[in-house]
């Protein structure tokens, strides 16, 4: 579990291997990644864009952004969260992922909250001690 608080709004990640979803023979590995945002302010608050900073193992990088979550923009009152899970391929056996999530309040203020960096790894990783 991996857990970042911006503004009161506090992001829980929850990543697994999907073995049965991933190939290593053809370099094809698979994550789900569960993910929590409760609101603990006192405003409500919606989610409308979504910023990925995703890391392969040799260091390759892909940036995703796009609306929302899921195909919903959520609004999370106070008191309440959201959970969704989603997932990503990547063609190395571990990697790390961290991000960014664009908010809006009721009164039109925007402003951003991060996504905790959150590593993606698999059976197949080798570990090395630098």
């Amino acid at each position: 579990m991996y857990r970042a608080v911006t503004r009161n709004i506090e992001v829980v990640v929850t990543p697994r291997f999907m073995s049965d979803r991933s190939a290593p023979e053809k370099s094809q590995f698979f994550w789900a990644y569960t993910i929590e945002i409760s609101n603990k302010g006192g405003e409500t608050v919606q989610l409308k864009t979504r910023y990925w900073h995703i890391t392969d193992g040799f260091g390759r990088v892909q940036e995703v952004r796009g609306a929302g979550v899921v195909g919903e923009e959520p609004v999370i009152a106070p008191g309440k969260s959201f959970e969704y899970t989603s997932g990503v391929p990547l063609q190395t056996p571990s990697g790390i992922m961290t991000g960014r999530y664009g908010m809006v309040t009721e009164d039109g203020e925007q402003f951003d909250i991060d996504i905790p960096a959150f590593s993606l790894d698999s059976v197949h990783a080798s570990r090395t001690i630098n």
